[in-house]
């Protein structure tokens, strides 16, 4: 059964009465205790570098591969859409116009693959020690964030080489890639708490990912998609993501605008349910694990 400690002292002096450690199981559908977060913020921290360091241990490249992942797909991309498929670009350079979505997309798919496995991989620290559940998944998608940077890096080396300035507004990036956070972490949590039940969930990321990469405006333009439909097409989060980091780095499509607000209300949304279906599945968890 999940446990949770809480201490408490009475009195003063040197007759005060001893620490009373009180064991409570979590009930029914527990609020998040943001406060509790905070407290294990070090631990959290810790986390994510022990993820950072597992992913690359004994590893021929190391954090090179932050940087491959998305290069290769590019390849193949601008091979099979770009040269023979002939899928426009909108005016771009099609390596650089795909590569600007593989870099949110890559740290997106990583994230919600490491978090949907992180509670099954963290089975010994669940069985032994109590803090928050939501730090491990969080962590294997934070850990994420260090990928995602040297691959920006990347992509805004290749701007110049295709002859393309780096706007002003390539900051605003910054809203998309936690629009991109928010989005992974609600998959995360749903994932990692149903993997913990259906062990078979691990076997079924994969095949979501790759429909979910389809689903998303990656490999060809948002502008394909109908102008009635664009709203609609905004309940994929990720596609409000893929075109929000094009037209802040390329100036390819509109301004954001509904489509955005229906892709961070689904974020937002998807976030909420999966804080509360992981907090009511977080008592079982070391049972269960």
């Amino acid at each position: 059964m999940e446990l949770k400690l809480e201490r408490r002292m009475s009195g003063a002096g040197p007759e005060a009465e001893p620490p009373v450690v009180r064991i409570e199981p979590s009930r029914g559908w527990a609020a998040l205790d943001l406060g509790e977060l905070w407290r294990y913020r070090e631990l959290l921290y810790f986390l994510v570098w022990r993820d950072v360091k597992v992913r690359y241990k004994q590893t021929a490249l190391g954090a090179a591969w932050a940087i491959l992942q998305p290069v290769f797909t590019m390849l193949a991309f601008s091979l099979f859409f770009g040269r023979l498929a002939g899928m426009p670009s909108d005016g771009v350079p099609y390596p650089v116009f795909s590569f600007v979505a593989l870099v949110p997309w890559t740290f997106f798919a990583n994230g919600v693959t490491q978090a949907a496995n992180s509670l099954v991989g963290s089975q010994n620290l669940l069985q032994k020690v109590y803090f928050p559940r939501l730090t491990i998944p969080a962590a294997a998608l934070f850990a994420g964030l260090i990928d995602f940077a040297l691959a920006f890096l990347i992509l805004l080396a290749m701007l110049p080489l295709w002859h393309l300035p780096i706007p002003a507004r390539a900051v605003l990036v910054l809203p998309f890639l936690l629009l991109a956070l928010v989005t992974g972490l609600g998959a995360g949590l749903w994932l990692a708490a149903l993997n913990v039940q259906y062990r078979d969930v691990r076997h079924a990321v994969p095949f979501l990912l790759q429909l979910w990469l389809f689903a998303t405006p990656i490999a060809y333009p948002i502008s394909l998609v109908p102008e009635a439909w664009r709203v609609v097409y905004g309940i994929n989060p990720m596609a409000g993501v893929v075109a929000g980091f094009r037209w802040a780095l390329l100036g390819t499509g509109a301004a954001p605008g509904p489509a955005l607000a229906v892709s961070a209300f689904a974020a937002l949304a998807l976030l909420t349910g999966g804080v509360l279906y992981f907090r009511r599945l977080e008592r079982t968890f070391a049972d269960v694990v």
